[in-house]
């Protein structure tokens, strides 16, 4: 599973959350890829993927969260997109 966490330099809030997104994730699904994307080297792939605020992430290609969530959040829609996998 690909989790993407979109970002920019600079970013304090999505500096704050990566870390305990990151491990959150890793918590919940022991298969998730994590991926941080700076928007400003990646422009057309994020406008590509729906994003158009920041943090945003993005989960096997869908914009899930268009803005930061919590850990809990992150973990409850990893374990929703496949209950049987932990």
């Amino acid at each position: 599973m690909k989790v993407e966490l979109f970002h920019a330099p600079g970013c304090e809030r999505c500096a704050a959350a990566r870390d305990d997104l990151k491990a959150a994730a890793t918590a919940a699904r022991s298969d998730v890829e994590w991926r941080e994307i700076n928007v400003l080297d990646e422009m057309d792939y994020a406008v590509e993927r729906g994003v158009l605020s920041l943090p945003a992430i993005v989960i096997d290609g869908e914009l899930v969260f268009s803005a930061l969530p919590s850990p809990r959040q992150l973990c409850s829609a990893l374990l929703r997109r496949a209950p049987t996998q932990r």
